[in-house]
């Protein structure tokens, strides 16, 4: 196939978001083995809802395989249903709910929960060693739309990735996702100037590609204790990565713990 033809296939692949659930893309994910690039409040994602899907990801991004998954929860019910909670984190996780922040927390799976992940062999790829994965909300319409229909409509995960080359960012263009992905999805949604307004005084080279992520498990993966207005409870809370709306989330860490930790990178 010519160098033409080939950007050609890719063009046809793309597609304006609307503003309303993209329906091609549901549609995708829904089918099954799927994989698209979708946007966020941070760039792109490549979205999967399967093993195979999760695959192509990894195929596509060329991505080490022992990193926690990530776990799109496009409501709290979808959250509660899936992760293990205590009243904290879960009163911790509302408050960034109802304030619109993206927050990503590694968690372990509810016994439960794990009904709900396709019987594929999709666990080992999108949990690590300890059984954790990591649960996102308020990651951007576009995505949070295309997850809470997967949900509601057909009980589906929405698993994620961000959409460039490992270690490299995507600079919340379409752009910027790479030839490797860019032929490796089946669709690739755009809304350049949806990434754009979230970040309205920052530009391409300055805005943060990427949301906070704290980590509520310890070492074995097991919940970090309740504080119950405590001091010096251990473990705690460890903000492993920082990210969009870092200094909001910082507030909420010292508002709903009196202890926690910062340690950016520890987990990568």
């Amino acid at each position: 196939m010519g160098e033409a033809q080939k950007a050609l296939n890719v063009e046809d692949k793309k597609s304006r978001w609307n503003g309303e659930l993209h329906q091609q893309g549901y549609e995708i994910l829904k089918n099954g083995g799927g994989a698209i690039v979708s946007p966020t409040k941070v760039g792109y994602i490549i979205m999967t809802s399967d093993k195979a899907g999760l695959e192509r990801k990894f195929a596509a991004k060329e991505r080490k395989r022992n990193k926690p998954g990530v776990v799109l929860c496009g409501s709290m019910d979808q959250l509660r249903a899936l992760a293990q909670l205590t009243p904290e984190i879960e009163a911790f996780y509302q408050a960034h709910w109802d304030q619109d922040i993206l927050l990503g927390c590694i968690l372990p799976w509810k016994e439960e929960g794990k009904q709900y992940i396709p019987d594929d062999g999709s666990d080992e790829l999108m949990m690590d060693g300890r059984g954790t994965s990591c649960f996102v909300i308020k990651f951007g319409v576009p995505s949070e739309q295309m997850a809470k229909a997967l949900w509601e409509n057909e009980k589906k995960l929405s698993l994620a990735s961000s959409a460039n080359p490992s270690g490299k960012g995507n600079r919340g263009m379409i752009e910027n996702v790479g030839d490797r992905i860019e032929n490796e999805v089946d669709l690739l949604i755009e809304a350049n100037d949806y990434v754009a307004s979230i970040q309205p005084d920052k530009d391409v080279e300055t805005r943060y590609e990427q949301g906070v992520m704290i980590s509520m498990v310890d070492d074995e993966g097991t919940l970090v204790p309740e504080q119950k207005g405590e001091r010096g409870v251990l473990p705690a809370p460890v903000m492993i990565r920082k990210g969009l709306d870092i200094d909001k989330i910082m507030n909420l860490l010292s508002d709903h713990f009196l202890t926690w930790d910062y340690r950016q990178g520890a987990y990568y």
